[in-house]
């Protein structure tokens, strides 16, 4: 049975491969040895966020800067893209070394993502721009849809600054304490802090900036009245 990602059958979301290697190399992880997916993930990272941005434009006519960021922000984040990888059966066409394989690489968020943006590079690289929009953008329809402009709920560090500054209390510290796992897998321990440290919680990432996000989170989980 044929799925949205098939490596046999050289396609991905409807997208035939006239360079079947390209996508062979987006679905090949570094822990796998090279050609791995590193680099098509820093195209693809840019591709992607050029095309959510392009449509949010178009959708939203009367959407401030500070909504349209928020929701390309949304949109883009490790946890979304893993979302729509899942769907997409990425996890099971990935070419992942033993160690990966082991510890269940296939399932990681932070794998997922890059995978995703490393197959919408292939496809840039394949078709172009327009073919890789007309592949990508109906993958994220539905969120955008979800997203209504002027609701699009700010992240969790801007809500808890901005709620700090309309009480004008200090901004809060933000303190790694750890890094662990491989230099491919790394796992990110933050602190986020207020005042003297009376009121703190920590959080992990794959990345120390999605570590203080969480962090963030359960500083407001603590505080009334933060939206």
């Amino acid at each position: 049975m044929a799925t949205a990602c098939d490596r046999q059958q050289g396609r991905f979301a409807g997208h035939v491969f006239r360079d079947p290697a390209l996508l062979v190399q987006a679905l090949t992880h570094r822990s796998a040895g090279a050609p791995h997916n590193e680099r098509l993930e820093f195209l693809g990272d840019a591709i992607l966020g050029a095309l959510i941005a392009e449509a949010l434009y178009a959708r939203w006519p009367t959407a401030d800067e500070g909504t349209l960021t928020r929701a390309r922000a949304e949109l883009v984040r490790e946890s979304s893209l893993a979302a729509v990888a899942r769907e997409l059966e990425i996890g099971a066409r990935l070419v992942l070394g033993p160690g990966e394989m082991k510890s269940g690489g296939h399932r990681r968020d932070s794998i997922l993502a890059d995978a995703l943006e490393a197959l919408i590079a292939a496809v840039y690289l394949d078709a172009g721009l327009d073919g890789c929009r007309n592949v990508v953008l109906p993958l994220f329809d539905r969120t955008i849809a979800v997203l209504a402009s002027g609701q699009v709920t700010k992240d969790a560090k801007t809500r808890l600054q901005e709620w700090l500054q309309a009480r004008q209390r200090p901004l809060p510290q933000y303190e790694l304490l750890g890094e662990s796992g491989e230099e491919h897998a790394k796992v990110f321990l933050v602190r986020c802090a207020l005042g003297d440290g009376a009121v703190h919680a920590d959080g992990q990432g794959s990345s120390r900036r999605a570590a203080e996000q969480r962090a963030a989170e359960g500083v407001i989980g603590q505080l009334d009245g933060v939206r």
